[in-house]
């Protein structure tokens, strides 16, 4: 069912981006290890997509299998960051993707790069060293905070991957695999992480609802809000929206958990939105499929 309105369409996007900002505060939340999260959300989150959202189960080919893994690293390496360091450091590292994709886009997509490209390319990288510099002090919800980073800094590499694989998918296809992709790589890190969650103990009730709380809604129904409020609202807007995850994803660890970032780490991370906010408005638009393969 399409959104009644514009202004609807923009909730829902605002709404997945509040949902998806969830994520660090509530993995932070269980007692589970960080592979032991990763396979049963993911797990949850593979079977109510399947259920909820029918785009998903179109769109399958060979093609996806690739771009389906790069996105399985991804979710891996965000769980197993947000268990050693800050959720602040773990989602603005994350989001240095675009100064990956500077040099996947020529290298695999043949794509030019553009003068803004290499000044947004230095702002993320110069954000990037403030993160690492501010964050070697271990706390009770980031108890390895250089080996965080470094998983962190790993996954905007895999984001990458995965967006220029959803860039490469939409060109060999006409079918829209972004979706299919997501269940896909959900499926992976359920299988892939299995073998390193055991042995598996006695779950508390609250890691029962997180877990079912992250698959079911801060990823299934975050992807139902947003495919469908993407229907009507354009991608700059989308762009612009899906911001509100990295300001508010540091605000609710904080909020639940008591998690300070360092100064350095919050000056990084504003500078990386920074950059951000400037390539979407030099830009004026950013592909749809980049913006359906969030966490």
């Amino acid at each position: 069912m399409f959104p009644a309105s514009a202004p609807a369409a923009r909730l829902m996007v605002v709404g997945a981006a509040v949902l998806f900002s969830t994520g660090g505060a509530a993995i932070k939340a269980t007692t589970l290890t960080g592979w032991q999260a990763a396979s049963a959300r993911s797990l949850v989150a593979a079977v109510a997509l399947l259920i909820l959202l029918p785009e998903s189960r179109r769109g399958w080919s060979w093609r996806v299998l690739p771009v389906a893994s790069a996105y399985a690293a991804t979710l891996i390496l965000f769980v197993l960051a947000n268990k050693l360091t800050t959720s602040a450091n773990t989602i603005f590292l994350q989001s240095t993707a675009p100064a990956y994709l500077l040099l996947l886009g020529p290298l695999l997509l043949h794509e030019r790069i553009r003068r803004a490209d290499v000044w947004l390319a230095a702002m993320l990288a110069a954000g990037m060293v403030l993160l690492f510099r501010g964050t070697d002090t271990p706390l009770r919800t980031a108890s390895n905070p250089p080996l965080g980073n470094l998983l962190a800094a790993a996954s905007g590499f895999t984001y990458a991957l995965t967006l220029t694989g959803l860039r490469w998918l939409a060109r060999k296809s006409t079918d829209n695999s972004a979706l299919a992709t997501v269940a896909a790589g959900n499926a992976l890190v359920f299988l892939f992480a299995l073998p390193q969650a055991w042995p598996v103990m006695a779950w508390s009730n609250t890691d029962l609802t997180v877990i079912l709380y992250l698959g079911c809604i801060q990823i299934a129904a975050a992807y139902w809000l947003l495919t469908r409020g993407m229907r009507v609202t354009r991608a700059f807007e989308t762009s612009a929206f899906l911001l509100v995850e990295p300001v508010l994803n540091p605000f609710w660890s904080w909020l639940t958990h008591g998690e300070r970032p360092s100064g350095w780490g919050l000056t990084g991370g504003a500078l990386i939105l920074a950059a951000t906010v400037a390539s979407i408005l030099a830009s004026g638009r950013q592909p749809r499929a980049s913006a359906a393969a969030e966490r």
